[in-house]
């Protein structure tokens, strides 16, 4: 099976969506790798060495800040958040759909104040030459991938949004299973 066979099998965004979710996929992976190498050498190192790795809780920070802000895009485009969708049958579908616009807005423009913020913040950490305590990582780096990897979620909550109200899912009605419970027993 060619790459590009195994891609189309596994994901099924279409044209650049697919290799961004691809490549942020490849980033989150290889940084739990990392972050895994880096937990079992902390812990051996502590139980076997007595001695335990100086920046071991510092690069688990960073690490968790990558795969967080690498799986955001991907989530927010596959509608993988938890909805609560309780009230929807007893609310009328263009009401939903107001309601559904209404929070497009709001967590995009939320994400996009948040990125902006932090993009700020990351510039001034920059300039003031704020680093990690034991590895010296200019931290703003660190803060200005966080702003970038939000504003992409704002866009992909956006075009999600979009295609969602554009492109209605149409799933079947759930089956009635009142009826097959005393089948089943009969059948034993």
């Amino acid at each position: 099976m060619s790459f590009s066979a195994w891609l189309s099998t596994h994901y099924e965004e279409q044209g650049p969506v697919k290799w961004l979710a691809f490549f942020l996929e490849v980033i989150a992976a290889l940084t739990l790798l990392l972050l895994m190498l880096l937990t079992c050498t902390d812990v051996l190192g502590r139980y076997l060495f007595d001695n335990s790795l100086d920046a071991a809780s510092e690069l688990t920070e960073i690490c968790i800040a990558i795969i967080v802000f690498a799986e955001m895009p991907i989530i927010t485009w596959r509608g993988g958040h938890v909805v609560v969708d309780i009230l929807d049958r007893f609310i009328g579908k263009k009401v939903i759909k107001v309601l559904a616009v209404f929070s497009i807005f709001v967590m995009s423009s939320s994400l996009y104040y948040v990125a902006h913020r932090m993009f700020f913040m990351a510039e001034r950490s920059l300039r003031r030459g704020e680093e990690s305590e034991y590895l010296a990582i200019p931290m703003g780096h660190i803060v200005q991938y966080i702003a970038i990897m939000s504003w992409i979620t704002a866009g992909s909550v956006i075009t999600y949004g979009l295609y969602i109200l554009l492109f209605p899912r149409t799933t079947p009605p759930p089956a009635d299973l009142s009826d097959t419970l005393p089948k089943l027993k009969e059948a034993k």
